[in-house]
């Protein structure tokens, strides 16, 4: 499956520690749907629970 436009920026910030980008942050960007559950469990390491 061929990863979101968006995945690298998020994960990038995630892993650049910019503000707003926690665990909790990311979140949203599945609930708007910029990455799926899967992408959001690869940036963070952890379960997408909503």
């Amino acid at each position: 499956m061929a990863r979101s436009f968006w995945f690298p920026v998020i994960k990038n910030a995630y892993d650049s520690k910019l503000l707003g980008y926690t665990v909790d942050g990311v979140k949203v960007f599945v609930v708007v749907g910029y990455i799926t559950s899967p992408e959001y469990q690869e940036i963070t390491g952890t379960d997408y629970v909503s």
